[in-house]
């Protein structure tokens, strides 16, 4: 039987804001995303991440149980970087999306005048 193992044997600490699983490039926000908001198991976390195994889905999971206050503001701060960025996204699209987004309205406001 494997004993629990140092966070350096599961978790890559690139920054402050930046842990990666060991050996992926999974960040383990998105495992704690997983886990915290769509409520996966860890069985169900293992197989949406092709590189992660089962052992270091549960590592993650008990890093944050046994750190919710430092690891929680880890995720807070992530999920805030998100939410931020998608905004300045929604605000200021890269010129092809912004195209998509006019062709859609146009093609939208055919369909309602064609149905009046």
């Amino acid at each position: 039987m494997k004993t629990m193992q140092g966070l350096k044997d599961y978790f890559d600490f690139q920054r402050p804001d930046d842990i990666r699983v060991k050996g992926t490039r999974v960040g383990i926000e998105h495992i704690l995303n997983e886990y915290i908001h769509n409520h996966k198991t860890p069985e169900e976390i293992e197989q949406s991440f092709s590189t992660v195994t089962l052992e270091q889905v549960y590592a993650t999971i008990l890093y944050y149980l046994a750190n919710k206050e430092t690891v929680g503001q880890y995720f807070q701060d992530w999920l805030d970087y998100c939410e931020k960025a998608e905004a300045e996204y929604d605000k200021n699209p890269p010129p092809f999306v912004a195209k998509l987004r006019e062709l859609k309205a146009q093609k939208k406001l055919v369909s309602e005048v064609e149905q009046i």
